[in-house]
């Protein structure tokens, strides 16, 4: 992560993308293998593991309450888990970096712990909203709370009595349903959860790979505490990774690329439907399911994209997908509106300002709204793009690059290794030219 050195890429307008390539593991799977594997009765091996920034930071601070967390290779772990109550104080806050999934999946986890916790961050994630987690927290019991302002840190007194609750998300957030299902686990009875329109459902699945009984019916999702039994996880290769390859061979004149082992969990391969409403040569080879969760191999081909009203039903799943769905749109005949994405806006940075200022830095005209976007199809130029030091930023506009018509340079990009550690190998094992400058501050 960026402390006192500024990392920049610049990329060469793109050759054609051919072979084969596997991108790092899901980091939103990770993050629940880790925790829940911890809390569970014996022994947990993840294969696949993503040995980014903002999983290590998950690793890190269930070992500094005791967890013994081994890492025979760079995506092989192994847990000795302690079981729900075996998790023991830290002796200081736990600093999650930048990774908000780590600080909202840990204030629902944290929140039945016998002993207080405090959650912070580095500067960025210091400054994400947090109400939304402790606010139905407090109403299962949890003694926690944020800053005045709505911010970490967090902190949790230990020795709250849980009580199940049965709550609606004013907001479609897989983050805030994982956090109250979580702390479901301390808590005597049936917690449910109610969605106001589906969100990823990665930990419903490691939930039940562990042993625990779900009941869903529509968007209600419920669960009463009970033991988990440590368990083999293979994590499939990240869909939001893969997406910013996706777009990249669509965008890129005689590419054809196959992406290996990527995770096409329903309420994830929203970036897939899009794109093929976009015009996009996308299909699906060797489906299979394992730990619980459905993989393929990806084969696209280069092809012409047209611009869309993104569905609104699809938005909730892509929000990740969203800064690389609108390199695509640049690079689309016509139009493309996205609405309903105003999460965007408290995401690392404000997703919807940053993609529209570097679109309209490369020539592409766009127009802001509050809950999204308009983008209308061009050809990009080169340019100097500010990343806000926001990961997805970063990437999605290193893809731009591959379709401009001179280099891109794409400022702030060190937290690129908070999701996809090997960004820069896997482009350049493609043919692809990008170089990394550091600089001083």
């Amino acid at each position: 992560m960026r402390e006192n050195s500024r990392v920049d890429f610049t990329i060469s307008t793109g050759v054609a993308l051919k072979g084969t390539l596997r991108v790092p593991g899901d980091k939103s799977i990770s993050h629940r293998a880790l925790m829940l594997g911890a809390i569970a009765k014996g022994s947990t091996r993840i294969e696949g593991f993503l040995n980014g920034e903002d999983t290590i930071a998950t690793m890190n601070a269930l070992r500094s309450m005791g967890v013994v967390i081994e890492q025979l290779e760079d995506n092989v772990v192994v847990i000795e888990g302690v079981g729900l109550d075996g998790l023991s104080a830290p002796t200081e806050a736990l600093n999650l970096g930048n990774s908000g999934t780590s600080v909202r999946l840990f204030a629902g986890l944290l929140a039945g712990q016998a002993f207080d916790t405090e959650l912070i961050g580095d500067e960025s994630l210091m400054q994400r909203p947090m109400r939304r987690i402790t606010e139905p927290l407090q109403q299962m019991g949890a003694e926690i709370s944020c800053s005045e302002t709505g911010t970490l840190p967090i902190r949790i007194r230990g020795k709250a009595n849980l009580k199940a609750m049965t709550y609606t998300m004013p907001v479609a957030s897989a983050q805030l349903k994982s956090a109250i299902l979580l702390a479901g686990l301390y808590a005597p009875g049936k917690t449910c959860v109610i969605e106001p329109a589906t969100t990823r459902d990665h930990s419903e699945r490691m939930l039940s790979l562990f042993g625990c009984r779900l009941e869903k019916n529509q968007k209600q999702i419920c669960l009463s505490s009970e033991k988990l039994q440590g368990q083999d996880v293979y994590v499939p290769a990240d869909i939001s990774s893969a997406a910013f390859f996706m777009v990249a061979a669509s965008i890129v004149p005689g590419s054809e690329l196959i992406l290996e082992g990527v995770g096409i969990n329903p309420t994830r391969h929203a970036v897939i439907e899009i794109l093929r409403l976009m015009g996009a040569n996308i299909e699906l080879e060797d489906e299979r399911e394992l730990s619980g969760e459905p993989i393929a191999n990806i084969r696209i081909q280069h092809s012409q994209l047209y611009g869309i009203e993104i569905p609104l039903h699809l938005v909730s799943i892509a929000i990740d997908e969203l800064p690389i769905l609108m390199i695509a749109a640049a690079n689309a005949e016509g139009e493309t509106i996205l609405a309903g994405a105003k999460e965007l806006r408290v995401k690392e940075s404000d997703r919807i300002a940053a993609m529209c200022k570097g679109l309209e830095i490369l020539g592409i005209e766009t127009e802001e709204f509050e809950d999204g976007m308009r983008v209308r199809g061009g050809k990009l130029a080169g340019g100097r793009v500010d990343s806000y030091t926001d990961h997805r930023i970063a990437m999605a506009f290193s893809i731009a690059a591959l379709a401009a018509s001179d280099n891109v340079t794409v400022m702030d990009c060190a937290n690129v290794n908070t999701s996809f550690p090997g960004f820069v190998d896997s482009l350049a094992s493609l043919n692809i030219s990008i170089t990394t400058e550091t600089h001083s501050e």
